[in-house]
C-alpha cells in the first residue's frame, strides 16, 4: 500500500511513504523521490532512489526490502561452490573453490616479489645448473684441444682432415638424439630427474675419451658426450624459466651461458699444458659434482601443478619465493591456467598444438634465429678456434694461447650480457649484439681481402686480434638468446616436448655446418667465411627487430597471452590500456615501470 503524507491518517506498519522534495506543482525536467519503509512503527530511509519524469502518472519503486530479503534468502539456499584444489601451505590448509578461482581470474594481477631468502634459494638452484652448464661446455671446446694434438704425426692416434672433421662434428650429430628424447623424458618424469639421468652418459663419455685406444672409441666418447649434452640443454633452460620470478628470469636463464663459456675456457686452459687424455679425466669432475647438487633441489612448481601434485608444488613455491602469500598467488594462477586449458580442450597433444597461432609464431622466431645464429659463426669459432686464428695470424702467434684468450673474452662478455639482461630490454641488447657482430665481421673480411697475398707483419696480427676480439664480444650476445627464447616464448602445456625438438633441429643444423666447415674454408677462405658471418649477423638483428616481443619483466602467462594475438610483427602489436591514472602499458614493458 502506498501512503501519501497529504492524507491525515497515520501510516501503518509495512506501508511505503513517498516523500517528495519541495517543488512547484509542475515538475521541472525531473525530480527525485526517495522511498521509505515503515518497519515496526519506525520509518527508515532506503538508500536507493528513483527518477520520475514529468510525463509519468505513477511512481515506480525499484525494489522493496522484502524483495531484497527474498533474494538474499534465495542466495543463501544455493549450494556452496565445489572445492577444486586443496593443499597445505605454511602449515595451513588452503581450499580453492570455483568462486574463488573465478574471482582471481577476473581480478587484476597482483604483483609481489620474493623475499631475500626466496631469491637466495632461486640462486642456489641456478648454481646447481651452473655446474652442469660448465660440464656441458667442456666437450664443446674439447675438439679445439684434441684435434691439434692428433694432427701431430708423432701421436699414436694420428688423424687426417677427414677424421678430424668427424671428431669435431660428431658431437653435434649425437646431440639431437639426446635433445629429441629430453622432451618426453622431462614431461613424463620431471625436469629434475631428466637432468640427473643426463649426467650419467656425460660422465661415461669422458671415460671413453680418456681410455680410447682407437679412432672408433674416440668417436664413441664424443657421441656419448654429445647425447648427454642434448639431454641436458632443454630441461636446464625450462627448469630455470619455471623456477624464476619475472624480474630475475632473464638473469637466471642467461647466467648458465657464463658457466658454459667458463667450461670452454677451462678445457682450453687445460689443453694448453696437458695431454688430451688427462684433459678427458679432468672432465669427469664437474658431472659428478653437478649430480650431487641437482639431487638436493626441488622439482619446478609448474611441472608439479600441471601433474596434480599441488602439495609438492606449494612446498616448492614457498621455498623458492620465501613468502606463503606469494606462493599461494602463483599457485592459484597455475591452477587457473591449467583449468582453462582443460575446459577449452587445449590438451590434445603436441600435434594438435602445432596448428595453433600461439605456437606457430614462437617456432618461426626461434628456428629462424637458430639458423642465423649458426651462420653468424657463434659455435664454429668455438669448434675451430685454433685453425681460424692460425689462418688469420700467421706463424708468429701461439694459436693455443690465442684460443684461450678468445675463450676469456667470451666469458667476460657473457657475464656482461647477463647483467645487461637485468638493465635493458632483450630486443635492444640482441639487436646491438647483431649489429656489432656484423660490422666486426665485415671489417675482418675487408682487411683480409686487402692484405691478401701480402707479407704478414706484427701489425697485421694486432689488427686482426682486435677485430676478432670485438667480433667474439659482440657475437656472444647471440649465445645467450636461444635458451631465453625457449624458456620464455613457448606455452607451458608443451614447453618440455617442443623445447627438446627445437634443440634437436638446432643441433642437426649445427652438425651439418660444422661438418662442412673445413670444406667451406677451402672454397671461401677465412675472409669469405667472415663475410657470411657478417651478413647472417645483420639478418638476425632484422629478425629480432621485426618479430621478437619484448619479454623483460613479463610473466610467462603474459607472454603466452601476447602470442594469442593475430599480429606477426612486433610493431603491429595490440596495446593494452591500463586502468588508472596514467598511460599505456605495452606488452613487454617491465611491470615495475608501469604506473597504475
Amino acid at each position: 500500500m502506498k501512503f501519501d503524507k497529504s492524507n491525515a491518517q497515520s501510516p501503518l506498519v509495512g506501508d511505503t511513504i513517498l516523500e517528495a522534495r519541495h517543488q512547484p506543482p509542475e515538475y521541472q525536467e525531473e525530480s527525485t523521490i526517495i522511498p521509505t519503509v515503515v518497519i515496526s512503527g519506525t520509518i527508515s530511509v532506503e538508500s536507493s532512489a528513483i527518477v520520475v519524469n514529468n510525463n509519468q502518472s505513477e511512481v515506480q519503486i525499484p525494489e522493496t526490502l522484502e524483495s531484497q530479503a527474498f533474494q538474499k534468502e534465495e542466495q543463501e539456499q544455493q549450494p556452496p561452490s565445489r572445492v577444486l584444489a586443496s593443499f597445505y601451505l605454511d602449515g595451513k590448509l588452503e581450499e580453492l573453490d570455483e568462486q574463488y578461482l573465478q574471482q582471481k581470474e577476473e581480478a587484476e594481477d597482483e604483483k609481489f616479489h620474493s623475499t631475500t631468502k626466496g631469491v637466495f634459494n632461486q640462486c642456489l638452484v641456478t648454481c646447481a645448473v651452473l655446474l652442469l652448464a660448465a660440464a656441458c661446455g667442456m666437450p664443446i671446446g674439447y675438439s679445439a684441444v684434441l684435434l691439434p694434438q692428433l694432427y701431430n704425426v708423432s701421436e699414436p692416434l694420428f688423424i687426417d682432415i677427414e677424421m678430424g672433421s668427424w671428431i669435431a662434428s660428431v658431437h653435434s650429430l649425437a646431440t639431437p638424439v639426446g635433445s629429441f628424447a629430453s622432451g618426453p623424458i622431462m614431461d613424463r618424469w620431471g625436469r629434475k630427474p631428466a637432468l640427473m639421468l643426463a649426467i650419467v652418459p656425460l660422465f661415461f663419455g669422458w671415460i671413453f675419451l680418456a681410455t680410447a685406444s682407437s679412432h672408433f672409441l674416440i668417436l664413441v666418447g664424443r657421441v656419448v658426450a654429445g647425447i648427454a649434452v642434448g639431454l641436458i640443454a632443454a630441461p636446464a633452460q625450462v627448469l630455470l624459466a619455471e623456477i624464476a620470478e619475472p624480474h630475475l628470469r632473464g638473469l637466471l636463464i642467461g647466467v648458465p651461458f657464463v658457466s658454459y663459456s667458463l667450461g670452454i675456457l677451462l678445457v682450453y686452459a687445460l689443453g694448453s699444458f696437458l695431454h688430451w687424455r688427462e684433459v678427458a679425466w679432468a672432465g669427469t669432475v664437474l658431472p659428478a659434482l653437478s649430480f650431487l647438487a641437482i639431487a638436493m633441489m626441488p622439482e619446478t612448481p609448474v611441472y608439479l601443478a600441471r601433474n596434480n601434485q599441488l602439495q609438492k608444488a606449494a612446498k616448492a613455491l614457498h621455498w623458492l619465493r620465501g613468502c606463503p602469500i606469494q606462493a599461494k598467488r602463483e599457485l592459484v594462477r597455475l591452477i587457473i591456467r591449467f583449468r582453462n586449458e582443460t575446459l577449452e580442450g587445449n590438451n590434445g597433444g603436441i600435434w594438435k598444438s602445432l596448428s595453433e597461432i600461439a605456437l606457430i609464431k614462437p617456432l618461426v622466431i626461434i628456428n629462424g634465429f637458430h639458423v642465423l645464429q649458426i651462420l653468424s659463426g657463434t659455435y664454429l669459432v668455438v669448434f675451430y678456434a685454433v685453425d681460424i686464428i692460425s689462418d688469420m695470424g700467421g706463424s708468429d702467434i701461439n694459436t693455443m694461447q690465442a684460443a684461450v684468450l678468445t675463450a676469456v673474452v667470451r666469458l667476460v662478455f657473457t657475464c656482461l650480457y647477463c647483467f645487461l639482461l637485468l638493465a635493458m630490454p632483450r630486443r635492444t641488447m640482441v639487436i646491438g649484439s647483431g649489429v656489432g657482430s656484423g660490422l666486426s665481421c665485415l671489417a675482418i673480411a675487408i682487411f683480409m681481402y686487402a692484405r691478401l697475398g701480402a707479407l704478414k707483419t706484427s701489425m697485421d696480427t694486432y689488427v686482426m686480434a682486435v677485430f676478432i676480439l670485438i667480433y667474439i664480444g659482440a657475437n656472444t650476445g647471440f649465445m645467450t638468446m636461444p635458451g631465453i627464447m625457449i624458456g620464455e616464448l613457448l606455452p607451458a602445456k608443451i614447453r618440455g616436448q617442443i623445447a627438446g625438438y627445437l634443440f634437436t633441429v638446432f643441433n642437426l643444423m649445427l652438425f651439418g655446418v660444422a661438418k662442412a666447415f673445413p670444406y667451406m674454408k677451402e672454397v671461401f677462405k677465412t675472409q669469405g667465411l667472415f663475410l657470411i658471418f657478417g651478413v647472417a649477423s645483420f639478418g638476425a638483428s632484422l629478425l629480432v627487430y621485426l618479430m621478437l616481443p619484448e619479454t623483460k619483466g613479463r610473466t610467462l602467462h603474459d607472454i603466452e597471452d601476447y602470442f594469442q594475438q593475430r599480429n606477426w610483427f612486433w610493431v603491429n602489436r595490440r596495446i593494452t590500456r591500463v586502468k588508472g591514472e596514467m598511460g599505456v602499458e605495452e606488452e613487454g614493458t617491465p611491470l615495475k615501470d608501469v604506473k597504475k
